[in-house]
């Protein structure tokens, strides 16, 4: 079946029949979870159930599980996972310790979602924080250097798909220098090109092998001063795609995020003409999704041959795993000081 190069949110915990029609119409690629359609664990089941249902194809389910203050699924119907930077802490205790929390942590979460149905996680954040950059990246990273960036977002990249689970790198080609928070305006970071080169750009290019990753809402005057990387063809084409080398499907963030100007229909268009394989809308909003839906193209030509070959990562996952066991080895290792 012909799907349209597109990611949806809905409104609520369940979907309206407004939203069937349109997500009938729309044929979305996938879509995406927050915290405003999760209830319980069955009702999470029901709605991704339905959503596929709507779609008529078997389409991706995506979601912002990363630990800390970003997941959506937390306790007392799920575990609660540290964020980044503790894996970060413990590998620079014992390397080899961070990076086994940092695998079987993202390996545990995939067991959570795989059993809801969800089959892809915007997971692992692989941006670079500096000193007086803005919070919105913070703790979410594992550490401030590319090294142990790159190791232990490649272990929970492992964790996920170990547990069929696809991972999204984000937010390449690096968001740690942003003075501003992207949901809220647009960031411009004036760092030169060599800079960016050796720090921002290392840990994806590190992992540019993995299925499917996410842009940043950034401007880097350096490497185009009107556009950010969204919806820049020189950055997306000499950069993400040349320099970093990644090869895998590329979605931009959220489209309704205040950092982009335009219409909806126009960052959408400005985004998939720049390169963007996917678009990306979060909010749920049916207004705005019609007017992106309307310049939406099918997926085809080297954008689909990318998500296939994305999909075809994904393995079953591994029967053998005792949760309530890992989970305690999981803990003890998350404990370690």
């Amino acid at each position: 079946m012909s799907v349209r190069a597109a990611i949806y949110g809905c409104a609520g915990t369940g979907i309206t029949e407004g939203e069937r029609h349109f997500f009938r119409e729309a044929n979305p690629w996938g879509f995406i979870l927050f915290a405003r359609n999760i209830a319980d664990p069955g009702q999470v089941r029901q709605l991704v159930d339905e959503l596929r249902d709507a779609a008529g194809h078997e389409a991706e389910v995506l979601i912002d599980q990363e630990g800390g203050r970003v997941q959506r699924l937390t306790p007392p119907n799920w575990r609660g996972f540290p964020p980044g930077r503790r894996y970060g802490e413990l590998y620079e205790a014992d390397v080899e310790q961070g990076l086994h929390a940092a695998r079987l942590g993202a390996k545990l979460i995939a067991a959570e979602l795989r059993h809801l149905g969800i089959t892809v996680d915007c997971l692992p954040v692989l941006d670079v924080p500096v000193p007086g950059a803005h919070d919105v990246i913070g703790d979410r990273a594992y550490a401030d250097t590319p090294g142990p960036i790159a190791a232990l977002g490649l272990a929970a990249a492992e964790g996920l798909l170990s547990g069929g689970v696809l991972p999204v790198i984000k937010h390449i080609p690096g968001h740690g220098r942003a003075g501003v928070d992207s949901h809220k305006s647009l960031p411009v970071v004036d760092t030169p090109a060599d800079e960016l080169s050796r720090i921002d750009f290392a840990p994806f290019h590190a992992l540019r092998h993995m299925p499917l990753a996410m842009t940043a809402h950034v401007v880097y005057t350096a490497l185009d001063r009107d556009r950010p990387a969204t919806t820049s063809p020189s950055i997306i084409g000499g950069v993400i795609r040349g320099e970093i080398g990644f090869d895998g499907v590329l979605m931009s963030d959220d489209l309704s995020m205040e950092a982009l100007k335009g219409s909806l229909g126009e960052r959408a268009r400005q985004s998939l003409d720049a390169g963007c394989d996917l678009v990306l809308h979060c909010n749920g909003k049916m207004g705005e999704m019609e007017a992106v839906a309307a310049e939406v193209p099918i997926l085809s030509g080297r954008p689909l041959e990318r998500s296939e070959a994305a999909i075809s990562q994904r393995k079953t996952a591994a029967a053998s795993l005792d949760m309530d066991s890992a989970w305690r080895q999981f803990s003890g290792l998350i404990a370690t000081s």
